[in-house]
């Protein structure tokens, strides 16, 4: 086989000493499609900023070598001067623009500083014609769908270019790519060929997930009771393209004292889904019913959720979580200071009160209620996130990433805290992108692909396999 147009040798790239990327290797060839699969977190991303300048060179051990010439990108600008292109996951398309003007925004054709709209179009429109696509180069960008993009990554290997894809279709994957490289924890584990008899969807799930379950979760015996909590048809569009439909009817439910998870992969809808049911905070032409110990309930607001038993701990504490620059105690009480008050005053003794029960309850370790939350580490933010949802007194609780970002000691006291409020009596949603943590916290999985739930595990029968390729299911 001919030498490789790119070569991306021992690439390493550590976060304050934690490695994403740890002695990464791929070789792509020229005019073929080279597929890169793996897991949420598993290095997918980096590894591209890497190869793109966003993380330069310097900022990572290991080379890049293009066309047999090394490269030392220091931006995006040298590595599309080398003619490299990155599309990202998330389309960085302004709605309300055009097609025309999307396509050259910060590349105008200009003369003598003045756009030549006429220039703008002609060239748009040659582009959308290459492409196949059927519309004016005048339309919003709202006003049009995500494409199905296989067949022209087929052009583009017809004449001769080369393609990077990422993706966690894995149907796709087979159907598009000549070979496929596998990346878990930062490492690379294999790179395979499809025209292999060996290569199909199992043999790349298990290169994906292949890591031993070990005993990192407290035991447990539940104690399941009664259908508590109900979501029956809910379907939710686009807040800006509101003809897309990001939640697709979904059904499900949840019993007390029971604990189940949502898996699904990075944009399947899992979010998106508890923050609708949260008071609607996320979505527009909301439609379904929410049921609770039977009764149909109003979420249309999340001061209706939160009165009617629900809590929704978000998947990023320190942005909307957390108050990081007040202490524990103001944490603590903030979603239910109604609880706290007298005559439309905050009992601040009452508030102290509380706030050290939860202190010493969820074991957060700080010297008082009175330190900053921001200065805790993460695990004890993530504790007084729960505190702070706890004192709402709820009976259904979201838990959305709930471990993101904490490390392994710290994570076994969650799971702990999580057990004991199903021994409670409450149901327990947990949203995760850890496979092994859904399987290992669960006594129901629901998967979720493309907005729309396509399994129910029990926790006998979850796998990793089992899950990732109800993860990955599509919707034909």
């Amino acid at each position: 086989m001919t030498e490789p147009i790119l070569r991306m040798a021992g690439i390493s790239k550590s976060f304050n000493g934690v490695p994403a990327l740890a002695d990464v290797s791929v070789d792509v060839h020229r005019g073929e499609v080279h597929a890169i699969c793996g897991e949420n977190g598993a290095g997918k991303s980096t590894l591209m900023k890497v190869l793109s300048g966003v993380y330069p060179a310097g900022s990572f051990e290991g080379g890049i070598t293009l066309e047999g010439k090394e490269m030392a990108f220091r931006s995006i600008n040298d590595s599309e001067a080398a003619g490299i292109v990155i599309i990202h996951q998330e389309l960085a398309l302004s709605p309300y623009l055009s097609i025309a003007e999307n396509i050259f925004l910060g590349n105008e054709k200009a003369r003598r500083g003045v756009i030549d709209w006429n220039a703008t179009n002609t060239a748009a429109a040659e582009l959308l014609k290459r492409v196949g696509l059927r519309e004016s180069p005048a339309t919003k960008i709202y006003e049009i769908g995500v494409g199905h993009l296989l067949d022209l990554i087929d052009q583009l290997r017809d004449q001769g270019i080369t393609c990077i894809i990422i993706s966690h279709k894995l149907k796709e994957v087979l159907r598009i790519a000549d070979r496929i490289t596998i990346i878990r924890d930062g490492r690379t584990i294999e790179t395979m060929r499809r025209d292999d008899p060996e290569t199909d969807e199992g043999r790349i799930i298990r290169a994906m997930v292949g890591r031993d379950l070990n005993s990192l979760f407290p035991p447990r015996e539940p104690d399941i009771g009664d259908e508590l909590f109900r979501v029956e048809n809910w379907t939710v569009h686009h807040p800006v393209d509101t003809e897309r439909v990001v939640i697709d009817n979904a059904s499900f439910m949840v019993r007390a004292g029971e604990i189940v998870g949502f898996a699904g992969l990075m944009g399947a809808g899992r979010t998106e889904l508890a923050m609708s049911i949260f008071g609607r905070m996320y979505g527009t032409g909301i439609s379904g019913e929410v049921y609770k110990s039977g009764q149909q309930i109003d979420v249309r607001t999340v001061d209706a959720a939160i009165k009617h038993g629900i809590a929704y701990a978000t998947e990023d504490r320190k942005k909307y979580g957390l108050n990081l620059i007040g202490d524990i105690q103001v944490n603590v009480s903030a979603s239910a200071l109604s609880r706290l008050a007298r005559l439309g005053v905050v009992d601040r003794y009452r508030e102290y009160k509380v706030a050290d029960s939860y202190r010493y309850k969820m074991n957060i370790k700080a010297p008082s209620v009175a330190a900053i939350t921001g200065r805790l580490s993460g695990g004890n933010q993530q504790k007084v996130v729960l505190s702070k949802w706890m004192f709402t007194g709820p009976d259904v609780l979201i838990l959305d990433e709930p471990t993101r970002g904490i490390d392994v000691g710290a994570k076994y006291e969650i799971y702990g805290i999580i057990n004991e409020l199903a021994a409670q009596g409450k149901a327990v949603i947990v949203i995760s992108s850890e496979l092994p943590e859904v399987i290992g916290l669960s006594d129901r999985i629901y998967t979720i692909s493309e907005g729309r739930i396509t399994g129910e595990v029990s926790r006998a029968d979850a796998t990793q396999e089992t899950l990732m390729r109800h993860m990955t299911a599509g919707r034909n």
